[in-house]
């Protein structure tokens, strides 16, 4: 369409326009201005924006600011040290007291400010108390790396050490402008020198020690002032993780930690090269000094204070050594010092040498408090708060796990009685043809449950857990506080596992006797625990109660209690026996592995084993004991298997000086026939007929009129006892879940039905000689 044409057609509509104006179509000059006023509006939205967010950020600040703490000088210079209180509520020990030397400003050597300053905040002279520069710096490393590298000053460290929790889960945006607040108070009230002065003097320097001063003349045996340079940076770089950085315990990461710090001061233009290369080829513990300890009681109940520690910490996030705590535990000093005695002396048991370790722990099954605890035998006086092998996971329990992982859970799963048939037969693991064997080598055929724990038979115990399934077995541990994250067959009868984590995954000395406490207190676990209440500077408190739940019917329990009574009477464990005492417990020996054996030399024959465990119980007490050497390679001689057991004897006896002896209470879920106990509602599945004998679920037969319920042990009727039992193993048991290669050659029982051997086995019954726990 041309020029004119529009022209003409405008005029027909009473319009004349002919130019682009007139048509009002903009040009590029309009358009400009428009574009510029749209970008200028956004811009000041987004200022707006920034403004508004900026005062809602600043008081939202100001309104956490604002109920922040207020400075004080005894929060910033003094740590009050935490008393212990045992179950009497005397004082056993006091965390943190003289433990302290406190320094003045111009008293902090030169050496150690440059130390301090270059690890752990080289603007420190520069900034106001907070940092943005660093700040930005360690969001941006963060970022970068996926780490978790600190913003913080020394003037907040300082801050957050007086004030607040160090926990990581209290390190909310309310706890973070608090101490943004008090830093930057503090930074106009105090002096730099000041400031880097309270902090030298705070921090906690490992092994119950505060302050730099403090772990100077400690570790070394002189003042910060005449320590060498790598001594210096030794010390500057512990607050940061003081138990990793420990010279004594952990020697290479507090090398690793010291020369960080040296090179740190190298980069700040403190030392020079060739300082710096000196002080790195420096051995670590040049210049250490043996710890000492002033306190006689501090050996007996250290492995028991390095729990509570850890207890109060987790529970409160407070630090013992500076929050001036009173902290009431649960320990028996008495009964502490006995078990201690018994470990650490000959006067009640005899060790084959003073490598021999030994740990133990003793629980009130009623509530779970740990009465006693030790962790290890022969502890050097230099170590403090050392490893408590107590709570070592690493080590295998062996045949204690039966009645854990096989024979309760058929119980409580299966309504399995006591007087149950299991086949002593040739058997492999499921799905393999890995053989399991007992210790003896032998297979005794048919016999009751109650004998095979009695005997500890490893095939009727893989037997059963098959029958249970691993999955009811792995949930009947869990429930008992022992968890595996992978449970395998091999569990039925060993404690190991490759899933280590902490004292996550698997058995310790605690937490055998913990499950099996429940067993005592009729199927209601209580999780351990040292620490029953805890008293603030404030005055306020915290009471901690037993954490109990039913993990199994008390029928589970009673019947499981009554057949590992006959455990200690006539089974692997009668030097545990304390005459007139009424008690159950179970034996556990572990066996080396065929690599092992290589390794060491030894045949599959040899009487030695790793491990050897024993856990008892009465209505009162549970006690476990583990016994070995920590190089798990050297062998615990034939004649010492014993020793778990004589331990728990000597330390129940004592126990039991001054409390009621009374039997525990048949429940009513509970029937008796002779002999043998059975599930109410379950009696006439589980009997044969009368005239085999045999009791079994297989071949159930109601043949005789069910007992009366009656805790008595008489019953109105009983099937016919088996008239023989197996033959006495010749050998301590062993267990060991894959030796040998090939079964020995025996006659395999066709049928479930079979009658037990004739022969009882003879019980040794002689105290004057060691009876091998083996099973």
């Amino acid at each position: 369409m041309t020029t004119d044409e529009i022209g003409s057609r405008a005029a027909r509509h009473g319009h004349t326009s002919t130019s682009n104006n007139t048509l009002n179509i903009p040009s590029n000059g309009e358009k400009k201005p428009k574009k510029k006023r749209i970008l200028l509006k956004l811009f000041l939205g987004l200022i707006l924006l920034g403004v508004i967010g900026l005062l809602a950020g600043l008081g939202l600040f100001w309104s956490y600011a604002k109920n922040a703490p207020k400075l004080d000088d005894e929060m910033l210079n003094a740590t009050v040290s935490s008393k212990l209180y045992d179950a009497n509520n005397e004082v056993f020990e006091d965390l943190g007291a003289e433990k302290r030397e406190m320094i003045k400003p111009t008293e902090v050597p030169q050496l150690l400010k440059d130390a301090v300053v270059s690890v752990e905040d080289k603007r420190f002279y520069k900034h106001s108390g907070v940092d943005p520069i660093r700040i930005i710096g360690s969001a941006l490393s963060n970022f970068k790396t996926g780490g978790l590298q600190g913003g913080s000053t020394l003037t907040q460290q300082l801050i957050k050490l007086s004030y607040f929790s160090t926990k990581e889960k209290d390190q909310n945006l309310k706890r973070k402008a608090q101490e943004a607040w008090l830093s930057l108070q503090l930074e106009k009230e105090k002096s730099k020198e000041e400031i880097l002065t309270y902090y030298v003097n705070k921090v906690y320097m490992a092994n119950g020690l505060y302050g730099m001063e403090t772990a100077a003349q400690t570790y070394f045996g002189k003042p910060l002032s005449e320590l060498s340079l790598p001594q210096t940076a030794l010390l500057a770089g512990m607050p940061q993780a003081p138990n990793d950085y420990d010279p004594y315990t952990q020697p290479d990461t507090a090398k690793d930690r010291r020369d960080v710090v040296l090179f740190t001061m190298k980069e700040n233009n403190k030392i020079t090269q060739q300082e710096y290369d000196a002080a790195k080829a420096t051995p670590v513990n040049d210049g250490l000094q043996p710890l000492q300890t002033s306190n006689e009681n501090r050996k007996i109940v250290d492995n028991y204070i390095k729990q509570v520690i850890d207890e109060v910490e987790e529970k409160t996030g407070k630090n013992v050594y500076t929050d001036g705590l009173e902290i009431h535990t649960n320990l028996d000093m008495a009964a502490q010092k006995h078990l201690y005695n018994v470990i650490n002396t000959a006067d009640y048991v005899q060790y084959p040498d003073a490598d021999f370790q030994v740990a133990s722990t003793v629980i009130d099954v009623k509530t779970g408090q740990v009465k006693a605890q030790i962790g290890g035998r022969n502890i050097p006086d230099d170590v403090q708060l050392g490893e408590n092998l107590a709570l070592n996971v690493r080590r295998d329990v062996g045949s204690t796990m039966k009645p854990i992982a096989d024979y309760g859970p058929a119980i409580e799963n299966l309504n399995y009685s006591t007087g149950r048939i299991m086949m002593d037969k040739p058997t492999t693991y499921e799905g393999t043809n890995i053989p399991v064997t007992n210790a003896d080598m032998q297979y005794y055929g048919a016999l009751t449950m109650r004998k095979a724990i009695m005997y500890s038979r490893n095939t009727t115990a893989i037997q059963t857990f098959d029958e249970v399934g691993k999955d009811k077995s792995a949930e009947f541990l869990k429930n008992l506080g022992i968890e595996f994250k992978d449970i395998v067959a091999a569990n039925a009868i060993s404690s190991n596992t490759n899933k280590i984590d902490g004292t996550k995954y698997g058995v310790s000395s605690l937490k055998l006797a913990a499950a099996y406490a429940a067993f005592a207190n009729m199927g209601v676990y209580n999780k351990p625990y040292y620490v029953n209440k805890v008293v603030y500077q404030d005055g306020s408190e915290d009471d901690f109660q037993p954490e109990s739940k039913r993990v199994m019917k008390d029928s589970t329990a009673y019947m499981m209690t009554d057949m590992l009574k006959d455990v200690i009477t006539g089974g692997t464990a009668f030097n545990a026996g304390v005459p007139g005492l009424i008690q159950a417990g179970k034996t556990g020996t572990a066996n080396y592995t065929d690599d092992d054996l290589t390794r060491m030399g030894a045949s599959e024959s040899s009487s030695i084993a790793p491990d050897s465990t024993f856990v008892g119980y009465t209505p009162n007490y549970a006690v476990s004991v583990w016994t070995g050497y920590k190089e798990r390679l050297t062998p615990i001689p034939f004649e010492y298997w014993g020793t778990a057991s004589d331990v728990y004897r000597e330390m129940m006896t004592y126990l039991s000086e001054n409390v009621s002896n009374d039997d525990w209470v048949m429940p009513d879920s509970v029937i008796r026939s002779g002999s043998e106990l059975y599930v109410k509602g379950a009696y006439e599945e589980n009997l044969l007929p009368s005239n085999t004998g045999v009791i079994t679920s297989s071949t159930a037969e109601s043949t005789s009129a069910a007992p009366t319920q009656s805790s008595s042990t008489t019953a109105t009727s009983e099937p016919t006892a088996p008239t023989s039992e197996p033959a006495t193993p010749a050998d301590p048991p062993k267990e060991e879940p894959s030796k040998p290669t090939s079964p020995p050659a025996v006659e395999q029982p066709t049928s479930s039905e079979e009658t037990v051997p004739d022969s009882k086995p003879p019980v040794q019954n002689n105290p004057a000689r060691r009876n091998p726990s083996g099973g």
